[in-house]
């Protein structure tokens, strides 16, 4: 899953900068961000260092950043900055008192909304339906999400984001056995920043032609 993942997002982007008028670009790109929502969870549950994880997904956020905003145009913080948010939310529900995360969490998704964050809320409700829902559950929360962020913000095409909650649910056995191919640490780690600073080199390439 995470060369799909990875596939699936830079079709996403290289349509969202070169081919806005092509739809099928951002609607195959929509498979992305839940299979990474969904490996941040298994991250969460499978780590044995919860601090160094968060640092890494710190370091990775930051330095995605800058290409982020040059590759895409955007000025709030980029998708893996809202996992990050995610996680700290994850460890608050589960080690604070409801009285403490439950204000903290609301405060944050708040804020995330305020600063743009990629994804915001629904980045933070998506991981919160794959830790804490399963089979048809899963399915029917996701598809009330997206019905939820078409009303609030008009996300038509995020509804085939629901794909990749179909695949986990329904196709368990395909599934796994996609899952259990492994890329190698350095590529999955550092493709974000990479590829969108390649997609910010190449935008400003081409600006330069007359």
């Amino acid at each position: 899953m995470q060369l799909i993942a990875m596939l699936t997002m830079l079709i996403d982007h290289i349509g969202l900068v070169f081919f806005q008028d092509q739809a099928i670009w951002r609607m195959v790109g929509r498979i992305a961000f839940p299979i990474y929502a969904y490996f941040i969870v298994v991250g969460y549950t499978r780590t044995r260092n919860l601090k160094l994880y968060m640092v890494r997904l710190f370091i990775i956020a930051l330095l995605s950043q800058v290409p982020f905003m040059l590759a895409l145009g955007a000025r709030g913080v980029n998708a893996v900055g809202t996992l990050l948010m995610c996680v700290i939310i994850l460890y608050l529900i589960e080690n604070t008192a409801k009285s403490v995360w439950l204000p903290a969490v609301i405060a944050m998704s708040v804020a995330m909304e305020a600063l743009s964050f990629d994804y915001g809320l629904y980045g933070v409700l998506l991981v919160l339906i794959y830790k804490y829902t399963k089979s048809h559950y899963m399915v029917l929360c996701h598809f009330a999400l997206n019905v939820l962020f078409l009303f609030l913000k008009g996300w038509v095409i995020e509804a085939y984001s629901i794909i990749t909650t179909v695949a986990i649910v329904y196709a368990p056995t395909v599934w796994k056995q996609v899952e259990s191919i492994r890329m190698p640490r350095w590529l999955w780690r550092s493709f974000y920043p990479v590829h969108l600073t390649a997609i910010a080199i190449l935008e400003f390439m081409l600006s330069l032609k007359p």
